[in-house]
């Protein structure tokens, strides 16, 4: 039984990361006249019920140990018949340096396969993919691509929208057009504490973490007439640290094609990678 790879647990953590009442205001949804925090909870609740999408992310970030940070990208998801999500990572930029190439994971049932430079270097393999499956880890591997697969699930799009409902300022703020899509826009913060309640114990720390030390998030959400989230920025500023994440929504419960790379381009991870030497 192998063990995983440093760099491939910390690459896919990565990859994922990049991939939450009270009402003030109304909106109207159809021809009902809805209290913000109401839509929000009623977006929240649209979200739970899709099973595919596709996604459009940027995620800027200044400050801190990193300094500039730029993550852009797109994701495709399905959660039906089993999970499966294509994570491409077209621009990685950390402290002003550059990834080379990029990244990109597609994670299928209990495999993950991932295509990094980076990490082919780290690991000396010469195919464009890695692949790693459950059954070919010892436990502690297994521990790490579950986490992978459960961050997965974390972020999704209805995982994001359920943090909006903790907001306890929400409010309308007009109507604009998103991706052609009529759309009320709604504005508002929530407390990261209070958010994570809204997850399982067991993620809530990550999810702190991932908001660094920010004690509140700002967010806008843009809902579509069947309260469908169509755009969703969170952004916010600690400590000399400021972010700004925004997500395109579009292709809610349409057929998404995730296909595993071809079996002559996927190598497997060694057992002791370059540069790691038989660690962990």
């Amino acid at each position: 039984m192998r063990r995983l790879a440093p760099a491939l647990a910390v690459g896919a953590a990565a990859l994922v990361a990049v991939a939450g009442c009270g009402a003030q205001g109304t909106a109207s949804l159809g021809n009902v006249k809805l209290a913000a925090a109401e839509a929000v909870q009623q977006s929240a609740q649209k979200a739970e019920a899709v099973t595919s999408y596709s996604a459009d992310l940027v995620l800027d970030a200044t400050g801190g140990q990193k300094g500039t940070s730029k993550v852009q990208g797109s994701v495709l998801y399905q959660s039906q018949p089993q999970l499966a999500t294509d994570i491409r990572l077209d621009t990685i930029t950390f402290g002003g340096q550059n990834v080379p190439g990029g990244a990109r994971a597609i994670l299928s049932g209990e495999t993950v396969y991932v295509k990094s430079e980076l990490l082919n270097r780290f690991t000396g393999t010469e195919k464009p993919w890695v692949k790693v499956s459950l059954s070919e880890l010892d436990a502690s591997g297994q521990a790490e691509v579950r986490k992978f697969m459960d961050q997965a699930r974390q972020f999704d799009l209805a995982g994001t929208v359920k943090l909006l409902t903790a907001s306890k300022d929400v409010k309308a703020v007009g109507t604009e057009t998103v991706g052609g899509v009529e759309t009320t826009h709604y504005s508002g913060t929530f407390p990261v504490a209070e958010a994570a309640q809204l997850v399982d114990p067991a993620e809530r720390e990550k999810l702190q973490g991932h908001f660094s030390q920010a004690k509140d998030v700002k967010f806008d959400l843009w809902a579509d007439a069947q309260s469908l989230p169509r755009k969703v920025t969170l952004s916010g500023a600690e400590q000399g640290t400021t972010f700004n994440l925004t997500a395109f929504f579009k292709g809610f419960n349409e057929p998404v094609e995730i296909t595993v790379p071809p079996a002559d381009q996927v190598g497997e991870l060694p057992d002791h990678p370059a540069g790691n030497h038989g660690g962990n």
